[in-house]
């Protein structure tokens, strides 16, 4: 019985559609004169060579294809089944494989190989200078407008000032980011909005229209998506501004930073043109067609050279011009992350495909029997091969399906684990391309294994040679299992190196206590606080309704707080010893400040290693008074006391703006560069109660023995007591500092992650093929124990062929380790690329894992039955 049921009636229909043709054919000779026979055999030789035959021939030949293969799948199938644990064994190992590859493929696409949300964002580039003080390039109103007018490669050359926060003051008050952006900005980066339009040109000039362009998810959540939305007036800062458009659903700012709502900068040009540069921008410009950028770095060269003339001539050697493409500047800092990321999911793949490997010559070795069989009943080796081929293209259609499923999953968690700040990550997805991709890792899976099967069955010689390995094959196998050990070896020693790092940078010292902290960031709109004396009022009060609240030990109030990168910075330069000479060449170097109040190092506890610091009493004053970080006084005053003396932090300027401030105290050092940078040098000036040294935003600091909810309630209530559309944003220091780590968190949590499969594979692989040289070598056990050898010699003998797969792979994967981990220095902190507690703790581990997945078989060697073993022969 065939197993297309409808072949034999198909093949009845075709022989019936000849014989009437054919008929027809002899009816019609004859009529014409000729003779039966004649007519008849005329009508042959035509129909030999008619369309008709050949279609009635290839039909039958497709139907015989189709047929034979739905043998083989048929077939397949039935031997799946008959070995389950194989098949679930192949399956599994190649979803971890495929799934792992395939979503850490859609995260690095992105990063790697997708264009840009612009409109031939091949052509876009960031220009600008850079300087000690900002290393990414910027540019400054003075000149910036200079260039725009006497660009040669460029299309257009557009900009962006800062990201601020903004509050939408409306019902239900939210903070949002405001991003100010010229009116050629969406132009030149090759974006349209999806509703409405762009800013017109009068909309980009002082006291112009006021008018904004709100985010789609702003859009979304906000507006539920109205088209009414569009000619809205809302109110932003208690500004009265009109929605003239909305972004695309995809759009990013160039920097990458968050933007609910784009607004004009409508900055003076003219008034830009005259004085000196105040506005700091970020440029970004369209190349002409065929123009690269070393060819725009060298025509941008002569005005780069004449916009030096604005800066200081100690300055001037150490400013650069800079000219990049703008994926590269978004993505520089997590390029090689990518290819670190790409390259060891690789090796989890390649210990899959050896894994498989493995499981499929020891399958094809044990069915060397059957298949001798089926070539003396007649199957040729073309016959064989594609009943391999279909079988193996089975398997990796189904781990390629699952591995789709396990990346979904993979995704998903990628994305909860993510901290903020990696776009790119949160919305990769797995789509037409990346599933193209899985299909093609899946083909490639096919013919591999198809090839070792096709390669093992040729080696079935005949219908009663007993089926064993060879020993040349059996080698193969082991080093197969050799180079899995290695693969995981690397990925082991990565992940380790990522744990010590991650270890330091959470154990490490940061001059500071952030236990029992709560904050509160608060920003006051320009319309409800328009003067620096209303702003003081608003603190004012509000320091003192949280100073006397319940659980506070201590109240103070901050523009910034460490260890975040987020501070004001000067160059060391300007900072000048009253009475001494001045000899700092160049910069020098950049200074963090922050604005704080007399009980910011008692609440923070930073220790006052010298003087007082701050009082209360000095709130009052008419000073100026400083407090220096132990690293600021060591380099300013070269050992001296320097409590007492007087200093300029901004020599050149005005004295009505740079006014001589007396140093009352040497703080200790704090970690103010973030985790992972360094004890950048520091200066604090006190917060008096005078306007001038107050502006819109502050950061309340409250040392509190309450829980964190009950002070984080009784915060919003003060704060809602003195404005209640003022939003606010509570937070423990302890979370805040916690945050910071999320991005090496989840490094070392990804690196971890890929370096456990790969081990789980690595001991899968070695566990079955030290197996399966037991049960092949069953008989020669039972021969050694029947002639005297101890449980423990047999043990001895499977370690010793266990140990040959190990020592090997352990000793190649510490030397490719060694060579592969300096990829990894960018992201360790406070640790070597070659760490010997790292090396020597991943070494042990692996060699104690693959140890322990060898003893189970060894165990089943040990009690093997010598009557049983030799009587199976």
């Amino acid at each position: 019985m065939r197993f297309w049921p409808g072949w034999e009636r198909k093949k009845d229909d075709l022989n019936d559609e000849l014989e009437a043709h054919l008929r027809i054919a002899v009816e019609e000779r004859i009529a014409r004169g000729e003779s039966p026979e004649e007519a008849r055999g005329a009508a042959v030789r035509e129909m030999g060579n008619s369309a008709l035959v050949a279609d009635v021939t290839r039909s039958a030949w497709g139907w015989q294809w189709l047929e034979r293969v739905l043998q083989d799948i048929r077939y397949a199938v039935r031997g799946f089944r008959r070995n389950p644990t194989f098949s679930f064994t192949v399956v599994l190992t190649l979803m971890l494989g495929i799934g792992a590859t395939t979503a850490v493929f859609s995260v690095v696409d992105r990063i790697l190989f997708r264009s840009l949300p612009y409109a031939d964002s091949g052509r876009l580039v960031s220009v600008g200078l850079t300087a000690p003080i900002e290393t990414q390039e910027f540019a400054l109103g003075g000149f910036y407008y200079e260039w725009q007018d006497n660009q040669k490669p460029f299309v257009s050359l557009t900009s962006e000032t800062a990201t601020e926060p903004c509050d939408l003051t409306e019902v239900n008050p939210i903070r949002l980011d405001c991003a100010h952006i010229e009116a050629n900005f969406l132009p030149t980066l090759g974006v349209a909005p999806v509703a409405g339009r762009n800013f017109l040109a009068d909309e980009d000039r002082p006291n112009g229209p006021k008018a904004a362009l709100i985010s789609y998810a702003l859009w979304q959540k906000r507006f539920q998506l109205d088209r009414n939305a569009i000619g809205r007036v809302i109110r932003i800062d208690g500004h009265p501004i009109q929605i003239v458009g909305v972004l695309p659903k995809d759009f990013e700012m160039p920097r990458l930073q968050a933007a609910d709502i784009l607004l004009p900068q409508a900055l003076d040009v003219a008034a830009e043109r005259r004085q000196s540069p105040e506005h700091v921008m970020w440029a970004f410009a369209r190349l002409k067609p065929g123009v690269s950028i070393e060819q725009a770095t060298v025509e941008l060269q002569p005005l780069f050279e004449y916009s030096l003339r604005l800066a200081p001539a100690a300055f001037r050697k150490e400013v650069h011009l800079k000219v990049r493409s703008l994926r590269d500047r978004q993505f520089h800092d997590v390029h090689r992350a990518a290819w670190m990321l790409l390259g060891l999911v690789a090796a989890v793949l390649l210990i899959a495909y050896a894994n498989v490997a493995g499981l499929l010559m020891a399958r094809g070795a044990s069915r060397e029997r059957e298949l001798a069989v089926r070539a003396a009943l007649g199957a040729s080796r073309l016959r064989l091969a594609r009943q391999a081929l279909t079988e193996s293209f089975i398997l990796s259609l189904a781990g390629g399906i699952a591995g789709c499923l396990f990346a979904a999953i993979l995704m998903r968690l990628f994305v909860s684990l993510a901290p903020e700040g990696l776009p790119f990550l949160s919305k990769a997805r797995i789509d037409l391309r990346i599933f193209g991709f899985t299909l093609a890792v899946s083909l490639v899976c096919a013919v591999f294994f198809g090839l070792i099967s096709i390669t093992r069955r040729r080696g079935a010689e005949a219908l009663n040679q007993r089926a064993r390995v060879s020993s040349q094959r059996a080698s193969l196998r082991q080093w197969l299992v050799t180079a899995q050990i290695a693969m995981s070896m690397v990925l082991l020693a990565g992940g380790a190196l990522l744990v010590r790092s991650f270890w330091n940078l959470q154990t490490q010292n940061l001059g500071m206590s952030a236990e029992n902290i709560m904050t509160a960031a608060i920003s006051l709109g320009q319309t409800s606080y328009p003067t620096n004396e209303s702003q003081l009022a608003f603190f004012q009060q509000l320091q003192h309704n949280l100073r006397f609240g319940p659980g506070i030990a201590l109240a103070a109030m901050s523009d910034s707080l460490p260890p975040g990168g987020t501070h004001r910075d000067q160059i060391f330069a300007p900072i000048h010893v009253e009475g001494k000479p001045q000899v700092t060449s160049g910069t020098g170097g950049t200074v963090a400040w922050r604005w704080v109040t007399p009980d910011y190092f008692k609440a923070l506890q930073i220790p006052i290693v010298q003087g007082e610091g701050f009082t209360e009493g000095e709130l009052a004053s008419s000073g100026n008074f400083v407090v220096l970080s132990r690293s600021l006084a060591n380099r300013i005053f070269s050992g001296q006391n320097p409590v007492g003396q007087q200093l300029r932090l901004h020599s050149g300027a005005p004295d009505s703006e740079n006014p001589l401030c007396t140093v009352v105290g040497v703080a200790a050092n704090v970690k103010n560069g973030g985790l992972a940078g360094g004890e950048e040098p520091e200066y604090y000036r006190l917060r008096r109660n005078r306007p001038e040294d107050w502006d819109q935003s502050a950061v309340v600091i409250l040392k509190t023995s309450l829980p964190a909810s009950v002070s984080e309630q009784w915060i919003r209530s003060q704060v809602a007591s003195i404005d209640p559309t003022l939003p606010v944003d509570v937070n423990t220091l302890h979370e805040e500092v916690g945050k910071m780590a999320d991005q090496p968190r989840f490094e070392m949590l990804l690196v971890g992650f890929f370096a456990c499969t790969g081990l789980i594979l690595a001991v899968i692989g070695l566990y079955g093929v030290v197996s399966y040289l037991v049960v092949q070598r069953t008989a020669e056990i039972g021969v050694r124990m029947a002639v005297g050898a101890s449980r423990a010699d047999i043990l001895r003998l499977v370690l010793r062929s266990a140990l040959r797969m190990i020592i090997p792979g352990t000793l190649i994967g510490i030397a490719l380790a060694f060579a592969m981990t300096r990829m990894l220095s960018s992201l360790l902190f406070n640790t070597g690329t070659h760490d010997p507690a790292a090396f020597g703790g991943v070494t042990t581990l692996l060699v104690l894992v693959t140890l322990l997945a060898t003893l189970i078989p060894a165990r089943s060697a040990m009690y093997v039955d010598p009557t049983v073993a030799l009587r199976s022969e």
